[in-house]
């Protein structure tokens, strides 16, 4: 199987072509520092050919949900180093996934402050939960451009933190309706400067963060993450195959580990200027390896590899419920179930506690 098959990731042999995908589980403290059970968390899953962490805050402003880690403070990077330690002692290799969520969050999960975003657009038709319960969404504030600037160095001094925190790389979470993706749309983005309007204005903040990320941590350290088919969080692009073709000419000038693909499915006769293959339509314009992500199993995985377009499989719910999820590949053995009761926040059910075919630590 291509998917068992080691793959090239930079200068890193792979010891498969299987990709634990970022997955949020909301286990960290309210101060944003990750514990014992993330540690074993992450270590159970070693076997993965990369694990990309949960989605990271890289500074206080960027946190929308609660109980989500962050690596802007000293005790946080300082926790995350327990993480990073345990996979590289099981052979495994580990980068930390950025993030910053603009308006997906709300004042009560950010000591009263207003959500931030390109414009002053809020979510409509979904709720965002809060140690308060579910709650609608607010009309963000307009970010400046000062501010924008100094997100972008915030996102700098993040990787430079993953780094000392011993993570492999780092993975600009630019999609899923979060900030870049705000930035990126123009449902979110209305910006008249030059972070709006044309392709290239709306491009020009995911450019200028991974510009920063990789003069800050060098080449084949620096991977993104992009959505060009999703509409989740009020996310609508209109021109989604010129802007994001455009974006991937951009990238491919930086010496990047990857691009990773989310294959997001959409209401087709809303969307008709979607491309129903975004992989396929995206990912043969890509010059780094292409990671492709969304709803893939053993069978679809592997028939994705041998189109030839993606070098890996990235998976999310597998994982979460199949920590050996690689060796249960390999005999084609039956999986465990993900309780999605306990998906988001909790303690160790759902989080520690599925079994290994062999093992149970």
């Amino acid at each position: 199987m291509k998917l068992l098959e080691q793959a090239n990731l930079g200068n890193r042999v792979l010891k498969n072509s299987m990709v634990m995908a970022p997955m949020t589980r909301s286990r960290a403290g309210m101060d944003g520092v990750v514990g014992d059970s993330t540690v074993l968390y992450y270590r159970q899953r070693s076997s993965a050919g990369l694990i990309i962490s949960e989605a990271i805050n890289i500074s206080k402003q960027a946190t929308g949900s609660p109980l989500t880690p962050g690596i802007y403070t000293q005790d946080q990077i300082d926790a995350w180093k327990k993480v990073t330690r345990a996979v590289h002692e099981e052979g495994g290799i580990i980068y930390a996934q950025l993030w910053h969520t603009g308006r997906v969050g709300h004042s009560l999960v950010k000591n009263g402050e207003i959500p931030v975003a390109p414009s002053a657009i809020s979510i409509r038709g979904q709720q965002h939960f809060t140690m308060e319960g579910m709650k609608d969404y607010e009309t963000p504030r307009e970010l400046s451009i000062e501010e924008i600037h100094q997100i972008i160095t915030d996102f700098r001094q993040a990787a430079l933190n993953a780094m000392e925190a011993g993570f492999d790389g780092v993975e600009l979470h630019a999609a899923f309706g979060y900030l870049p993706n705000q930035f990126l749309a123009e449902s979110s983005n209305l910006r008249t400067d030059e972070y709006g309007g044309s392709h290239e204005n709306r491009n020009r903040f995911v450019l200028a963060v991974m510009k920063e990320i990789v003069g800050a941590i060098g080449e084949n350290r620096a991977a993104v993450r992009l959505s060009p088919t999703s509409t989740y969080n009020n996310i609508i692009h209109q021109q989604p195959v010129s802007q994001f073709t455009l974006l991937i000419e951009e990238l491919n000038r930086l010496p990047l580990s990857y691009i990773h693909l989310m294959k997001v499915p959409f209401p087709a006769e809303q969307f008709p200027q979607y491309p129903t293959d975004p992989i396929e339509t995206f990912g043969k314009l890509s010059v780094h390896p292409v990671i492709a992500n969304c709803g893939y199993d053993r069978e679809s995985g592997e028939a994705e590899l041998q189109r030839g377009t993606a070098r890996m499989i990235s998976y999310g719910t597998l994982f979460l419920a199949n920590p050996d999820l690689p060796r249960r590949f390999e005999l084609n053995a039956e999986l465990n179930q993900a309780d999605r009761a306990t998906m988001y926040g909790g303690k160790d059910e759902g989080y520690i506690d599925y079994p290994f075919l062999t093992k149970t630590t």
